[in-house]
């Protein structure tokens, strides 16, 4: 049986055991129309307990037994109320109290427990921020885990909605996804809620569905847990006001403010998120976040640990571009441009990314460049910066085009991370991610060009 549902039906009989006594104060006041009404009602909900027991077929039989006897109880007291009879009062609240608690007990250890784990990612390139856990979690017998991928819009730059984006066809193979038209939150209250989108409505470039804000979600769960589907530099001092002040966007934000629980990839990590927000909503809030806030790691970085080449099906216009016609393979660069490096830099990054894609032009033959775009770099360029976006298609048009490198804009980061024997480009979270192989990184400066 599901925990809410189990859970349900001990609050409901806690009522039971309090209205016991309510039944036998109006009979000792004399009221015993009172009285009458209050039985009516608690057969009713010992009733409705009953039924939704039922859904547990042999292991629900002895707490069933134990509410037909309680019933029958009432009646029988009903029946002594009717015909005047004398009622001994603690004789009969000792009994209905001892078999409510005994019905509780048959429902806390006869029936076995399930717990219902609904994940809401709504971009399937960030489903490793997920993906480990949910393997755990999928081992376990007593959890019913569901993957409901949620739909997301972009945004105009005056905020208003434009299309809308579902992915749910572009998840791995061997995690099952149900469609969010088939989902009733109410029919099924999931006991916990997992998701990776922070922002709600602060997100000015996408937003996910409204009804899937963290607001509205922890509304229909027991416990809503937030993890970010990024990794962020791991500060070296938590305490350091300079990291604290660059990085406080990530962690105030509608999600960390409504859910129960923040997973954040390491203790530093949770140092820095309980200093910056205690600074920001008061120092009476800083037991709430460290109680909030565990750093037990992301798994993101744990999925990146175990990444294994052989691990990924290589398109075949890859692998010709990979291995040579001898057989020996190229060296593969992955190359990263950051959404907020290019917002910042307009032209000079401009500049630097034609420049970077004319050298490894012309080392081809012994370097293969896999060029990987922020996935939400188009949405915020045409939303903020129309004029950058028109600048930064036609290179990646020609680039497309001229073919000597690979462009991938698939959802799959793990397969860029696995294939590629170094990082280039902007400093990133894919950085700290990619740090966790060992492989060579080389952070690009976009005011130094190779004709300079």
């Amino acid at each position: 049986m599901r925990v809410y549902k189990k859970n349900k039906c001990i609050k409901l009989l806690e009522t039971l055991d309090k209205a016991n006594g309510d039944i036998l104060s109006d009979i000792q006041k004399g009221d015993n129309s009172g009285a009458a009404v209050l039985i009516g009602k608690c057969q009713q909900a010992a009733i409705s307990v009953a039924k939704i027991l039922e859904e547990s077929a042999e292991e629900g039989v002895e707490a069933i037994r134990g509410l037909t006897v309680y019933c029958e109880k009432l009646f029988q007291l009903n029946n002594d109320l009717n015909s005047n009879s004398s009622i001994n009062i603690n004789g009969i609240e000792k009994k209905l109290s001892k078999n409510i608690n005994h019905t509780i007990n048959r429902i806390k250890y006869d029936i076995k427990s399930e717990t219902q784990i609904l994940f809401l990612p709504y971009k399937a390139s960030m489903w490793d921020s997920f993906e480990t856990l949910w393997e755990k979690l999928c081992k376990d017998e007593n959890s019913n885990v569901v993957v409901m991928p949620i739909p997301y819009f972009d945004k105009n730059s005056d905020g208003s909605i434009k299309e809308m984006h579902y992915e749910i066809d572009q998840y791995p193979k061997n995690v099952p996804v149900v469609s969010f038209e088939d989902y009733d939150f109410e029919i099924n209250h999931p006991e916990k809620i997992y998701i990776h989108n922070p922002y709600d409505d602060m997100n000015y470039v996408t937003s996910v569905h409204p009804f899937f804000y963290s607001e509205n979600m922890k509304k229909f769960t027991d416990e809503l847990i937030y993890i970010p589907y990024f990794v962020l530099p791991e500060p070296k001092d938590p305490n350091d006001k300079e990291y604290l002040e660059r990085n406080k966007h990530y962690f105030i934000n509608p999600a960390v403010r409504n859910a129960d629980r923040v997973i954040v990839q390491s203790e530093n990590m949770k140092i820095a998120y309980v200093n910056v927000l205690t600074e920001y909503f008061g120092t009476d809030t800083k037991s709430i976040w460290e109680r909030k806030i565990e750093g037990t790691g992301s798994p993101k970085l744990e999925r990146v640990k175990n990444l294994k080449e052989a691990d990924f099906d290589i398109p075949k216009d890859w692998m010709d571009k990979i291995y040579k016609k001898d057989g020996s393979k190229r060296k593969v660069v992955f190359y990263n441009i950051g959404v907020q490096p290019l917002l910042n830099n307009n032209m000079d990054m401009i500049l630097k990314i034609k420049d970077t894609l004319k050298v490894f032009d012309e080392y081809k033959e012994e370097v293969t460049l896999l060029w990987r775009p922020h996935p939400l770099m188009m949405a915020t360029l045409t939303s903020m910066r129309m004029d950058l976006w028109e600048e930064y298609k036609k290179i990646v048009d020609s680039y497309i085009e001229e073919d000597f490198g690979i462009y991938d804009d698939s959802a799959d980061l793990d397969r860029a991370i696995a294939i590629s024997d170094a990082y280039y480009g902007d400093w990133s979270s894919v950085v700290t991610l990619y740090k966790e192989t060992g492989k060579p990184i080389m952070i690009h400066n976009c005011n130094i060009l190779t004709e300079d």
